[in-house]
């Protein structure tokens, strides 16, 4: 009798489950609003290589100051990136670098 009770209970919260699911409203879809401001923010957290100081480009993975300062001189020495793949060029910053930062690097 005990697991009778028992199991017809956990059908009643299962079918009060999924019932209270079934009524739910799909998420809304973000409006231009939401976006602009997704834009924003990433815009924010980005780097651009080609105008960043020294204290912007250590936000970058593996970046300390050694290395941005390198970035720098190469980017007065060469004038601007015109690409990403062109950091590869400065001292001690190989290809993996490059990568994991990739999302974060603008022009």
């Amino acid at each position: 009798m005990k697991n009778h009770i028992t199991i017809v209970g956990l059908l009643f919260l299962a079918s009060v489950s999924l019932g209270v699911n079934a009524g739910q409203k799909p998420k809304a879809t973000p409006t231009p609003v939401e976006n602009s401001a997704t834009q924003a923010q990433a815009q924010s957290l980005s780097i651009n290589i080609n105008t960043a100081e020294v204290a912007d480009l250590v936000r970058l993975k593996g970046i300390g100051e050694a290395k941005a300062k390198a970035i720098i001189e190469f980017r007065q020495t060469n004038g601007n990136f015109k690409a990403v793949k062109e950091l590869e060029q400065v001292k001690g910053i190989g290809a993996k670098l490059v990568e994991k930062n990739r999302s974060l690097i603008v022009l």
